[in-house]
């Protein structure tokens, strides 16, 4: 069975993009091209047709993964533009329009142009920096170290970890939809009805998990009635807009961009923290030049915060305690009405926690992405409850790998409960089964492990090289 995957999770190709023709703030033409082809001209325009095919993938990758993260992130409709990306190679990537295009480099498109870069506990497509690395330089891939690398033997993926880390993956076979997310043009409100009123419900109502004052619309159909307008309403109450119940551009924009916001924090999950970890990762007081691991959980949910409070900006999640950390605390003191020291204590800790844990609950397990979690010490079997949180991630990973292997046991996301149940237990025998473990029914460590290594490689594509798997069949891709 197949589950298409949700836009909140991750991105898709867009069957067009629209270039502009100068930097942002130029006036210039704006270009529609199809994707496909905007891939292919960029390609011929920043490669060179003789280079090695492998390093020529590596940067087709890279050339799509900027497109898509500009478009997932609309970063210049929601700095008021109507365009896509621009062709200023100071802010984008080369396009020159109506040029010719080379064979092969077209060839490598025709085959790659639906898989993008994406780094390890995020959703978007990841902005891959790159730069010919000779007459310029930048902290991102080489184009011409890129060639010498496949002339090594680098694999394309090998090319792309060895310039963006180790933590980078590269998505495979993403869906092609028609973009919908543009604003109509005109302000809409009472009586009106269309697929991007659908579009703003949706929004309103994923808001409204944070913004519990926000209304939710029980039944999202399109249309405009009075639950959508006291939603609005009260949307623009929160965010110091022009209290009208009439969507503008504003308000409209602003809706996409406070969107964009909350579900970027279903990374929180992600990283698989359960409740009672995260509390008592927090027992201890830390300060500036502190490494211990919690400093990087502590500097991701600084980010989190950036999201929702213009004054606590985000910052590297390095894992060291250094100044741009301690900044970010003390302007969530400041924030937070606390006394303002730079300092994590247990005061300081209790209120970013409170904030925290207050957005995990809200989140779906069908926004969950698994990075590659340790096994936690503990053996599960049937009978557990939710008790053990592990048994949620169990569900989780069984859930996306029997959509991809028929012959394991399918766990249906509605059934994913926290509680190892019979039809848990049957998908555990039947992968254990498959993958040559000991068919009993019970997690151990190397069934966890075994489970994380097939989830992670189905998901981000690397477990569909052909013969990966002997005598395993695959279904279609997974979208979920």
């Amino acid at each position: 069975m197949s589950i298409r995957i949700p836009r909140v999770t991750y991105a898709y190709i867009p069957d067009t993009i629209v270039v502009h023709l100068a930097k942002p703030d130029e006036e210039a033409e704006n270009v529609t091209v199809n994707f496909i082809d905007y891939v292919k001209n960029v390609a011929s325009s920043e490669l060179y047709p003789t280079w090695p095919e492998n390093a020529l993938q590596a940067n087709v990758y890279a050339i799509t993964s900027i497109a898509l993260n500009r478009i997932f992130t609309e970063w210049y409709k929601l700095r008021g533009y109507n365009f896509d990306i621009t062709n200023a190679t100071q802010y984008d990537q080369a396009f020159v329009n109506n040029r010719g295009l080379f064979d092969n480099i077209s060839k490598i498109v025709d085959e790659s142009f639906n898989d993008y870069i994406v780094r390890e506990g995020h959703i978007e497509p990841y902005f891959a920096q790159y730069c010919d690395g000779r007459i310029s330089q930048c902290d991102g891939m080489y184009q011409w170290g890129s060639v010498d690398l496949a002339n090594q033997g680098y694999t394309p993926l090998e090319i792309l970890k060895y310039y963006y880390g180790n933590d980078i993956s590269i998505v495979l076979n993403v869906p092609i939809e028609k973009y919908q997310a543009n604003y109509r043009g005109t302000p809409f409100g009472l009586g009106d009805s269309g697929l991007d009123i659908f579009i703003m419900q949706f929004s309103l109502n994923r808001i409204s998990a944070n913004f519990p004052l926000i209304p939710k619309k029980n039944n999202i159909n399109g249309y405009y009635d009075e639950v959508t307008e006291a939603a609005v309403t009260q949307f623009q109450k929160i965010y110091n807009l022009p209290v009208t119940g009439i969507v503008d551009k504003g308000t409209y924009y602003k809706i996409q961009t406070i969107f964009y916001a909350v579900t970027k924090v279903s990374e929180l999950e992600s990283i698989g923290l359960l409740n009672e970890d995260i509390s008592m990762q927090f027992s201890g007081v830390m300060t500036e030049g502190s490494t211990v691991p919690r400093v990087e959980l502590l500097q991701y949910f600084l980010n989190v915060m950036s999201a929702f409070y213009d004054t606590i900006p985000a910052v590297k999640i390095t894992g060291s305690f250094g100044p741009e950390t301690r900044d970010a605390i003390m302007e969530l003191q400041k924030t937070m009405g606390l006394p303002v020291t730079g300092i994590i204590d247990k005061n300081t800790w209790d209120v970013l926690y409170s904030n925290i844990l207050g957005i995990i609950t809200t989140l779906p397990p069908s926004a969950v992405m698994i990075p590659s979690l340790r096994y936690p010490g503990i053996v599960y079997s049937r009978g557990m409850g939710i008790e053990q949180p592990g048994v949620f991630v169990i569900q989780e990973l069984l859930a996306y790998i029997s959509s991809n292997i028929p012959n394991i046991t399918y766990v249906p996301y509605n059934l994913v409960d926290g509680v190892f149940g019979p039809i848990t237990e049957s998908a555990v025998i039947t992968f254990q089964k498959t993958f040559g473990l000991e068919p009993n029914g019970i997690v151990d460590e190397p069934t966890w492990n075994k489970m994380v290594e097939i989830y992670r490689n189905l998901r981000y594509g690397e477990g569909r090289v052909a013969g990966q798997y002997p005598g395993v069949e695959l279904s279609p891709p997974a979208l979920q």
